[in-house]
């Protein structure tokens, strides 16, 4: 999984469901690594990324992770899961950009499976991006939204201004789900503040191999 990523050259990646520990798979893969999997995905290439801890069972954790090739200044998990055993989370990172004064707010979330769970949600994430990021100041939100019926919309448009990337671009929603032959529009990059100029599904063939989601690159020019 790390090569693969590698090979995408991001600078900035937003990644759900990330092991923070295992014991038992520690013990029964000789080459598990000894570190959280977003430190062990970051090393030599992102210097700068947050792991946030949100499922929690007797042999480990796991939960999202924001990694940065520029400097992350602060960050914050909302857990917004009503389950213990539930990675869903709002994992707010604040990113400096080289040569600039401005803040990119950057939002890394996994939501519900249920619609009923996912309304709840989407206000919750309202709330957080109304009392926390500027009006102005450019805001990235992107993660697994497991948005079936294609709500999202609704609350993020209406009530943020927020555009998709992928539908701004290619005029629909892409499909992500499952990996090995995408169907359901699963995952999104919402954005505000800045223009995207590619959103696509990565062409590495094996990505089915690695996830049951197949990923989603975005290029944004200020």
């Amino acid at each position: 999984m790390r090569d693969a990523i590698n090979e995408t050259e991001a600078d900035i990646l937003l990644l759900q469901e990330i092991q923070g520990e295992h014991l038992t798979h520690q013990q029964n893969h000789q080459r598990w690594p000894d570190c959280p999997h977003c430190e062990f995905i970051a090393q030599d290439i992102w210097p700068h990324f947050a792991y946030a801890k949100n499922a929690v069972y007797n042999v480990g954790h796991h939960g999202n992770a924001i990694l940065s090739k520029f400097p992350l200044v602060r960050w914050e998990n909302i857990n917004i899961s009503p389950y213990s055993w539930a990675s869903r989370s709002i994992l707010h990172g604040v990113i400096n950009l080289p040569g600039s004064q401005t803040e990119l707010h950057i939002i890394c979330i996994h939501l519900g499976l249920t619609a009923g769970e996912r309304r709840k949600q989407f206000i919750q994430l309202c709330e957080r991006i109304d009392a926390h990021v500027p009006h102005t100041a450019p805001l990235i939100v992107a993660g697994d939204f497991n948005d079936w019926g294609e709500q999202a919309e609704k609350h993020l448009n209406q009530h943020l201004n927020l555009q998709e990337a992928y539908r701004t671009l290619h005029k629909r929603h892409a499909r992500t789900w499952p990996a090995w032959m995408p169907m359901f529009k699963m995952d999104r990059i919402y954005y505000r503040g800045l223009e995207p100029v590619l959103c696509e599904r990565p062409p590495r063939r094996d990505w089915h191999n690695l996830s049951d989601h197949a990923p989603l690159i975005a290029a944004f020019e200020f």
